[in-house]
């Protein structure tokens, strides 16, 4: 594909596309950017894939220290985790502060705890700065238990924030008519639009003289001569600093094995009542739910999340299912307006992975490893890497290395994750469903079925057309599986996720699914 032609799809696809067939609340206003081409063979100080929070953030960081910088987005800015975010920003972190006390200390917990609260302001700061419509908004924060063991919980919770300087205090209400044992109230929380943040962002980006190249895919990476080179279908270009900012990096690394995919579902509700909460609201379930509404175009919404598990493990339809049934449970919902899955990693020792990627040539840099707290931490990766790109002290460079192994906090995990990689490796290629021909599908289904002796991926679309696909992720070669509410194959083992023909849609994957050829397999 060529950069012209790069260009007039960006301006027949004004409206942003993100990696799932659900749209989100954040797409539906916002226009494309209509950034200049990149020639080939340009050469740049910093090249940042990735056009998400953790992407953009670190770009504009760069440029405004002086860095010719380059953005590299497979698709469009927000097409991943930050389109589908719910865009919560607190303090109070999804790794709890007693678990972080017992794993990495109680400096640590204070660490984390001052970091959140500078990330919120960084944010708020840039949105005046810039001008950003991004409706940003201080709310109060309320966690609530529902039962005994819940309430202990939320005990050890309230003590270990408190040490750690989090603004909480035990009160009366959860701000939501659920009910409830005992609320903690966190103060100075927040929430906003993120996909049009990082469009703001990426505007002072491109007036600084930053370079965006959007439905740009990174094909290959080589080290010569102390320089890194990146091949794309749009051309070649080099730099001294690669940022990933794609969640886990192509290939089978480390960081593959030490983060969990983990996908969380969204419902955008009109309410009958117009009885909007006004704070951010969580409960304690396992999967717990979030809580929050939002005014778009002068409509307000509910905006409720969870139902989270690993992905390619559950099925999506019943996740939805039961979100709506917990919707229509505590609220009088009059319409279901969107809903929506998004994607995010969990480490295994429960704080993320900034910094050089181990065993990489010197100057490669992640972040990932943010758990459902990706608002934060990719604002907080982007300042960790810019100063370590900048050769600034930064304070969390050995806390949150990607090379660090915490065995106490991170074995058990690691070990449990990883069974479960193999048992699919092997296991799914024995006990996937066989329909009897593939005329059994239904329109826009997909399957995993036996045909003429072979294991296939196999779509129909509305039209009857029929795509069959090889089942192994192009990763590590586990059996993709079907989800029918983004009409994407996604890959139990590591999260890769690919479209109905077969195109990657999220990594670590960087080949497509190989396309299988049925005729030439029945005349076999």
């Amino acid at each position: 594909m060529t950069p012209n032609k790069n260009k007039m799809e960006r301006q027949n696809l004004t409206t942003l596309a993100r990696d799932g067939a659900k749209k989100s609340l954040w797409q539906s206003e916002i226009q494309r950017l209509d950034a200049n081409e990149v020639a080939s063979g340009q050469p740049f100080d910093a090249i940042i894939i990735g056009g998400g929070i953790t992407g953009v953030t670190a770009a504009l960081n760069l440029c405004r220290e002086g860095k010719k910088c380059l953005l590299i987005e497979a698709e469009n800015l927000g097409f991943g985790t930050t389109g589908g975010t719910s865009a919560h920003l607190n303090t109070f972190l999804d790794a709890t502060y007693p678990e972080i006390d017992s794993d990495f200390g109680k400096h640590a917990s204070k660490q984390m705890a001052e970091a959140a609260k500078k990330v919120i302001q960084d944010i708020k700061g840039n949105i005046e700065t810039l001008g950003i419509e991004a409706d940003f908004e201080y709310k109060d924060a309320y966690l609530f238990s529902q039962t005994q063991q819940e309430s202990e919980q939320l005990q050890a919770i309230l003590t270990s924030s408190r040490e750690a300087g989090v603004t909480v205090s035990e009160v009366f209400d959860n701000g939501v008519p659920i009910a409830f044992e005992r609320v903690l109230k966190f103060s100075n929380q927040a929430q906003f639009h993120p996909t049009r943040y990082i469009h703001g962002l990426a505007k002072e980006f491109l007036r600084l003289g930053g370079r965006i190249l959007e439905n740009t895919f990174v094909r290959e990476t080589a080290f010569i001569n102390g320089i890194h080179e990146l091949k794309t279908h749009s051309g070649t270009f080099t730099g001294r600093y690669i940022i990933w900012a794609t969640h886990i990096p192509p290939g089978i690394n480390i960081l593959s094995l030490r983060n969990a995919p983990y996908r969380s579902y969204v419902l955008a509700v009109k309410l009958k009542n117009n009885s909007y909460p006004e704070s951010l609201c969580y409960d304690m379930q396992e999967p717990y739910h979030y809580i929050r509404s939002h005014k778009i175009k002068e409509q307000q919404y509910l905006i409720v999340g969870g139902e989270d598990h690993k992905t390619g493990h559950a099925d999506p339809e019943n996740a939805f299912s039961e979100l709506e049934k917990y919707v229509r449970e505590h609220f009088e919902a009059e319409s279901i307006d969107y809903q929506w899955s998004s994607q995010y990693y969990v480490p295994v020792d429960g704080l993320p992975y900034i910094g050089q990627l181990p065993g990489s040539e010197k100057g490669i840099y992640v972040a990932t490893g943010f758990n459902g707290n990706g608002m934060i931490l990719g604002t907080l990766s982007a300042n960790i890497l810019t100063d370590i790109i900048c050769e600034n002290p930064n304070s969390f460079t050995q806390l949150l290395s990607p090379s660090r192994l915490k065995p106490i906090s991170g074995f058990s995990e690691f070990i449990k994750e990883n069974a479960d990689v193999a048992y699919h490796f092997v296991a799914d290629r024995f006990r996937a469903e066989a329909i009897r021909s593939i005329a059994e599908l239904q329109p826009a289904e997909g399957k995993i079925v036996n045909f003429e002796g072979e294991k296939l991926a196999v779509y129909k679309d509305e039209k009857g057309k029929v795509t069959a696909l090889s089942p192994v992720c192009t990763h590590a070669g586990c059996i993709i599986q079907w989800n029918a509410y983004e009409g994407s194959w996604d890959c139990p083992c590591h999260g890769g996720r690919f479209s109905v023909r077969g195109k990657v849609l999220c990594g670590p994957p960087v080949k497509d699914l190989q396309k299988i050829d049925i005729e030439s397999l029945s005349d076999t």
